[in-house]
């Protein structure tokens, strides 16, 4: 599903998620598998900003209680019936002092360093102040204003691409409403300004220790910085062309011709649109050419002479590219990357490649580069790497990776189709769906004549035609002579058409289309696949790319020495040196925690052993108690005694791990046919619940292998409909039966029923810096957007909040459908106008801050927030968002309430991959080949300034490991790097599917795994790619507790998202989508 986040990425090969290796229950299955691999780069493509969302629907939350009492989240009893106060004086951080903002000089505690004395002033976002000790309440330390609104509304353009822009006035329009309430508090409530120029990121606290050192090599290759003047020239091509394959095309013949007459011998780099970069200055200011491209039939059925295209190009110098700033914040003396500069650098490195290889957004790929293997219905996969110069401590790096993805094989078009199909269609004509699949695969894709000698024409395919190739007949001159398909082609090439029965590609404009018979097509070499790949072809994908750690490594050196930078004209021309060497990096390997278990288990605690440990001898640390269940089996190859023997099995594995479970469900297991779900569990439900005159506390479900949409639509019913959790298994598991599979079941089935199956030791014991000393509650965030193609679904917010204190292990989730591609999270905090109540606020936030109170009966005094799948060009303006939405919620519930927050961004999508210095020294590597689990590297690859680190939590299982990237955008908590460090790992291990660590912090994974159990709630005949706008939907209806039905902050307009049906209460308070 799609998180991370842009069009779909290729596949970087790997497969080293933590799995638990008794296999799984399908999607529902144990011990699935962290989003550890992008499978075609997560398929559902990128996070880019999409239009301001109107506010969706949402299907409520999900968690337990923690200690408290049970009870859903208010319905909008906000105020009254339940008082949000501070009992008595609030915790101070150690040391007792007011937490400095960034960039305030350290009087004490773990201020940061100060960085050389070009670091700007002090930031305008400002940190909030923490209530101090009552003792000292007079101390507490008032904060200056912001800047009147109407300053700030900018965004930085020199930190976000343009294209990232896209939202910027809204979230400033957003800020602008936020309203600062003086007067009640001895300090004003802080927002966040309306401008990225109004605030730093938090400096790096200094490098952690703990750990155990060593050294790890990573993909990164040192850049030496040029000494050259660069110049930037803007470059107009008339007439305009949107490929910038023919805008190359243009320059690349411009250069050819006037490289030494006109351009004074300089080789300039080209972006493919509109700059034009050199080493050195042009002679002119500003020069025009005349150039001519030869013929390339396009066809719109144009005469030779006329499709010779003229063109003409005006170049003018635009600016000087200043690298003294590059050369400035590298040092860490100036805080704002100079993107332009990065820019330039990675538009020079790109040239030659862009002319020997088919690039794909940041990566290149050619047939050459590696074998092409086949993926099924007429795709082939394609060997390239990813570049890309970044900023590091360790100055410019060159960051090369190895990748993959999917390419349209240069078959006959009439081969392509049978591929496509999977049938024989020479008899038969084509089914209604047979052509909409053909037309859906064929629609852009270039191909070229085979009828004509060796005159190959090209064309781009627009459609196919509504009837058959034998019925198609076209005017042949002005009198209106008709002459049909075939005759044609028989007459004027002597080519008999075999295929009449199948339609013809329509090709050219609508206005003047042109009719080609497929038998006389060839697909033309070099496409990308950029649609949405089938399971079957993703499998094959990962099985191409999937790579040991030590043959990627050599890859990846090979790629550079191919490459041959050093001999790389562009890189010569504008002084650029790349070092051939990978970076070695210092690491540390952090310690496992101990984990706790329950005491009436022969083994109370567990210390995991490279990343992994066993349910043998323990019990869970909270069992939950399942008394009444029943089990239907939708597979027919499962008898009725089969699966009465799994669910006893079943049933005594979840006994023996330490939870309450009646052996007898309430009726016997009922077969049912996969078409008829609705009815099948409706009924069951019914007479279960009748018999019992209460709800039941579980469903077991059995599904063939294949199963379809069955498994979404089942998740839709029990959750939203009838308010019961499920377990769903499938038939080669019940036939299997293994121990290890029952005991991963076990665990979800847990989870779901509201209990818990281990904690960290350290939480018990109240040793946890920064959770442990007040209470704490931790967020996870996620945005999944539409698979590529799916141009109207919406986009799916996920957040889950933890619901118990000091454990930090259950997680109630919510979630909300938003508009196509938006990542900002909408629904976060809302207000509304009420005739009755007048302005009522509700969100996200709010709803999990209360419900938190009410499992902990704490209010939380700190919050950390894991946020996943934004991309680098988004920092600003998702923090610039959320931040402000989680501190309205907060002042919402009480005006003086601000607890500090810490904003961490977490990112997988990123090429970085770390390897072992020494593969062949077993005490540096884990089973695979892989870095051990646990370790963290904050230095030289990582941020020249900021506070960021990598850290691969997880043992590897095939594959190379991909280290998670966390990146601090906010730090009210002031932690220091070991201290935020250790908690990020440490929580890698109290992931409830598994018992393994995983790859990236479980606030962040179970939010993942919200938003993509939430897209199953959508329409049936919506949730592929249909239209899921509705004018009659009002833009702020969302599926749980505060907010009413058909009120918003916005105005609802013709395509307002529609809302996803509401969680049902029970299944809110637990963890039922693990």
């Amino acid at each position: 599903m799609g998180r991370k986040k842009r069009p779909e990425q290729p596949v970087e090969g790997e497969s080293s998620h933590p799995q638990q290796t008794g296999g799984g229950s399908g999607r529902d299955g144990a011990g699935q598998q962290p989003p550890q691999q992008s499978p075609g780069g997560h398929q559902g493509g990128g996070r880019g900003p999409g239009p301001q969302a109107q506010q969706g629907g949402r299907g409520g939350y999900a968690g337990g209680r923690g200690g408290g009492q049970r009870g859903g989240m208010a319905q909008q009893q906000y105020a009254g019936q339940f008082e949000y106060h501070v009992r008595g004086a609030q915790q101070q951080p150690r040391g007792g002092a007011v937490p400095q903002r960034r960039g305030a000089s350290s009087g004490g505690g773990r201020g940061r360093p100060v960085v050389g004395p070009f670091r700007p002033p002090v930031p305008e976002l400002h940190q909030a102040a923490q209530a101090p000790y009552q003792a000292r309440a007079t101390t507490t330390q008032a904060m200056p204003n912001i800047k009147p609104a109407e300053t700030q509304a900018e965004v930085s353009s020199s930190t976000i691409p343009p294209s990232e822009l896209a939202t910027s006035s809204q979230v400033v329009q957003q800020l602008q409403q936020l309203t600062v309430q003086e007067g009640q508090s001895s300090h004003s409530i802080q927002p966040a300004p309306a401008s990225s120029k109004a605030m730093r990121f938090p400096l790096r606290p200094g490098k952690g220790s703990t750990g155990i050192r060593c050294i790890v090599k990573a993909n990164h290759f040192f850049a030496e910085l040029p000494d050259k003047d660069l110049h930037q020239f803007d470059v107009t091509i008339t007439p305009e062309v949107k490929s910038r394959g023919v805008n190359r095309a243009v320059m690349e013949q411009l250069v050819k011709l006037y490289r030494e007459s006109h351009l004074g011998g300089r080789l300039p780099a080209y972006d493919g649109r509109k700059s034009l970069y050199t080493a050195g200055p042009l002679p002119f200011a500003t020069r025009e050419f005349k150039i001519t491209l030869p013929d390339e039939d396009d066809g719109s059925g144009a005469s030779r002479r006329d499709r010779d295209r003229d063109f003409k190009v005006v170049i003018k110098l635009a600016a000087r590219v200043d690298l003294h700033h590059l050369d400035m914040f590298l040092q860490g003396r100036q805080a704002d990357a100079p993107q332009e500069a990065l820019q330039v650098l990675d538009i020079v490195l790109r040239e030659l490649p862009t002319t020997r290889y088919s690039p794909v957004g940041r990566s290149f790929y050619s047939p050459d580069l590696g074998r092409r293997q086949p993926l099924g219905e007429g795709l082939e996969s394609w060997r390239g790497f990813y570049q890309s110069i970044r900023p590091t401590q360790m100055g410019l790096s060159l960051n090369i990776d190895m990748s993959s993805t999917a390419f349209i094989e240069p078959l006959p078009v009439i081969d392509f189709v049978t591929q496509l199909l999977n049938k024989d269609l020479s008899s038969r004509p084509l089914s209604d769906a047979d052509r909409v699949k053909i037309k859906k695969a064929l629609r852009g894709v270039k191909v070229e004549v085979t009828h004509r000698g060796n005159m190959r024409r090209k064309y781009r395919i627009s459609g196919l035609t509504s009837q058959a190739t034998r019925e198609l007949t076209f005017p042949v001159d002005e009198s209106g002579t008709m002459k049909s398909v075939v005759e044609y082609f028989y007459e004027t090439y002597g080519f008999v058409i075999k295929h009449t029965q199948w339609p013809c590609l329509q090709v050219g404009s609508p206005q003047r289309p042109n009719y080609l018979p497929m038998e006389v097509c060839k697909i033309v070499e070099g496409q990308r696949y950029s649609k949405r790949l089938n399971e079957r072809q993703i499998t094959a994908l990962l099985k191409v790319t999937c790579q040991r750690p030590q043959e990627r490594e050599y890859d990846i050196v090979q790629t550079v020495h191919h490459n041959a930078y050093h001999a790389d004209p562009y890189a010569q021309e504008f002084g650029i040196k790349i070092d051939e060497k990978l970076a070695s990096v210092e690491a540390r390997v952090l310690p496992a925690p101990w984990l706790k278990y329950h005491d009436t288990g022969r083994e109370k605690n567990c210390l995991p052993q490279v990343g992994q440990w066993n349910m043998m001898n323990k019990k869970m640390v909270d069992g939950g108690t399942v008394n009444n269940w029943i089990c239907i089996n939708f597979s027919r190859n499962v008898q009725d005694h089969v699966a009465r023997s799994f669910c006893a099995e079943l049933a005594q594995m979840c006994y023996i791990s330490g939870m309450i479970f009646n052996p007898e469900p309430v009726l016997p297991v009922h077969s049912a046919r996969p078409d008829q779900v609705e009815r099948a569990l409706k009924t069951r439900h019914h007479d279960a619940t009748t018999k019992l005159q209460k709800d039941l506390d579980l469903l077991i479900v059995i599904l063939p292998d294949n199963n379809g949409s069955l498994y979404g639509d089942l998740k839709r019913i029990c959750e939203t409909d009838l308010g019961i959790v499920s377990q769903c298994c499938l038939t080669k598991h019940v036939f299997r039966m293994s121990k290890q599979y029952l005991a991963n079941v076990a665990l979800k089935i847990n989870v779901k029923v509201g209990g818990r199956n281990t904690v960290l030791l350290d939480a018990i014991s109240r040793r946890i810096p920064l959770v442990s000393d007040q209470p704490t509650i931790i967020f996870g965030a996620d945005v999944t957007h539409p698979h590529p193609g799916e141009d109207s679904s919406p986009s799916i917010a996920a957040v889950v909040a933890s619901q118990d204190w000091p454990e930090v292990t259950k997680y109630a989730g919510l979630v909300c459908a938003q508009a196509h591609r938006q990542e900002l999270i909408q629904d976060l905090f809302k207000s509304w106008q009420d005739p009755v109540r007048g302005t009522v606020s509700g969100g996200m936030i709010k709803e999990l801050l209360i419900s938190f109170r009410r499992s902990t009966g704490h209010k939380p005094q700190r919050i950390i927030f894991y946020r996943d799948g934004v991309s680098e060009g988004q920092f600003y303006q998702v923090l610039l968002y959320e931040l402000d939405a989680i501190r309205k919620a907060c002042a919402s519930l009480e005006p003086n309430y601000q607890p500090p927050v810490t904003f961490v961004v977490v990112q997988k999508r990123h090429h970085t991959r770390l390897f072992a210095n020494n593969h062949n020294d077993r005490n540096s590597v884990d089973k695979s080949g892989n870095i051990l689990p646990g370790t963290v590297v904050d230095s030289k690859i990582c941020h020249p300034t900021e506070f960021d680190f990598y850290l691969c939590s997880h043992a590897g299982i095939q594959g190379t490991s991909r280290p998670a990237h966390y990146h601090v955008l906010w730090d009210e908590n002031n932690f220091s790097a070991d201290d935020l460090q250790s908690l990020t790992n440490n929580l890698c291990y109290t992931y409830a599917r598994c018992t393994r660590s995983v790859s990236i912090v479980p606030p962040a994974y179970y939010a993942h795994l919200a938003a993509f159990r939430a897209r199953f709630y959508m329409e049936p005949e919506t949730s592929d790619c249909g239209s899921m706008t509705s004018g009659a939907a009002a833009a702020g209806v969302r599926g749980g507790a505060g907010g009413p039905a058909g009120r918003s902050t916005r105005a609802p307009t013709a395509n307002a998202v529609r809302p996803l049906p509401p969680l049902t209460e029970k299944v809110k308070r637990v963890m039922f989508y693990c």
